[in-house]
């Protein structure tokens, strides 16, 4: 099966995540879309997230009934922090009949060669791009020219954000 790694805090999970969800598994070669909830993303402070069992919860109701659309806590039993080369890694150990390709933003693709092992993921794994901004900017970095990339041009585009919600609710 080729399965997707949506990876995220989901701190919280909003209807942008879900339609971009939903969106990729109605219009690429995906069979099914994994929503991976992350313990503590490496590049975020720990101290603003939920606790990660309210997170996962929330994107299990979040995307409940939708066609191959999985949550999943996968991460959690994963040494932490929790970076995307070791996840991988794991997920090609522990389902070795499963092909994995990385679903990212715009965003994180502008900063990828700060990942941890990023050319390994690069070497061994399909990236789909979410443009987050509407549409597909020019980014100047060779990571963009990777072979393995595909931009998600005609996704839709969602105006929303955790941090943006988070920031919401703060001033209520």
């Amino acid at each position: 099966m080729k399965i997707g790694i949506y990876g995220g805090s989901f701190n919280p999970v909003h209807f942008g995540h879900v339609g971009l969800a939903k969106w990729v598994i109605e219009n690429t070669d995906l069979d099914e879309l994994w929503l991976l909830v992350s313990p503590n993303n490496p590049l975020k402070a720990a101290d603003t997230l939920a606790p990660e069992q309210e997170r996962l919860a929330a994107v299990r109701e979040a995307i409940k009934g939708i066609k191959g659309l999985k949550a999943s806590d996968f991460e959690f039993s994963l040494p932490r922090p929790s970076y995307t080369a070791n996840t991988l890694r794991a997920l090609q150990k522990a389902c070795p009949q499963h092909e994995f390709t990385l679903v990212i933003g715009e965003d994180n693709l502008a900063i990828f060669n700060q990942w941890r092992e990023y050319e390994y993921i690069l070497k061994h794994f399909r990236i789909f791009v979410y443009p987050r901004h509407g549409s597909v900017s020019n980014i100047q970095s060779s990571i963009s020219n990777a072979k393995n990339i595909e931009f998600l041009a005609s996704a839709p585009y969602f105006d929303i954000s955790s941090t943006e919600l988070r920031a919401r609710k703060a001033t209520r």
